[in-house]
């Protein structure tokens, strides 16, 4: 007899419900940044809140737990992109130029890795965990492979600076997104 390995099932069911997951996502994944970039001005903090707290992790995350990989993905490919276009049309491009491919590699990673594992049974924390683990590798090995193949402007120290600067916004990811998804996840077993 085969045992079948038994999968969480995603908060969003069917296609019309994961795009507006992922187009709510991308909206907060630009939106949250704006929020705190305009704190750290008003309290003189500068930008560094955005660096520290990670808002747009947190929206991909979420986007992922709920409507699945591809969604996550979407989201995580198209925040970043559109952020900077905006904030660029407002005269200050955030991400900068220069971080702005790794960002997209990074936030689509987790938001692919996260929908990915979300859907077996492993705990939420494991899940984010293995996605944080994951998608910063392949941001550090995409920051290397663009700054020794293709000549890119930035240090390579900036890999562990990054992570450094985030780890305020890591330990709040913890903190919040397994207890989102468990009562989202809670409610929706109730509806």
């Amino acid at each position: 007899m085969e045992k079948t390995i038994s999968r969480r099932s995603f908060v969003c069911k069917n296609w019309k419900t994961k795009t507006l997951a992922a187009v709510l996502a991308t909206v907060a994944a630009v939106a949250l940044p704006q929020i705190l970039h305009y704190l750290g001005m008003i309290s003189n903090l500068g930008s560094a809140l955005g660096e520290t707290f990670l808002p747009m992790h947190i929206a991909i995350f979420l986007v992922a737990f709920f409507a699945g990989p591809w969604a996550g993905l979407a989201a995580g490919l198209v925040s970043p992109a559109l952020s900077f276009g905006l904030t660029t049309l407002m005269g200050e491009a955030m991400p900068a130029l220069t971080m702005l491919p790794f960002m997209i590699v990074e936030l689509a990673s987790y938001g692919l890795i996260t929908g990915l594992l979300a859907g077996t049974k492993l705990p939420s924390f494991v899940v984010l965990l293995f996605a944080q683990i994951l998608g910063r590798g392949v941001r550090a090995l995409a920051i290397v492979i663009g700054v020794y193949a293709f000549g890119a402007a930035l240090p390579v120290s900036v890999i562990w600076n990054s992570i450094v600067a985030g780890l305020p916004g890591i330990i709040l990811q913890w903190l919040l997104v397994p207890l989102l998804v468990y009562f989202v996840e809670k409610k929706a077993k109730h509806e």
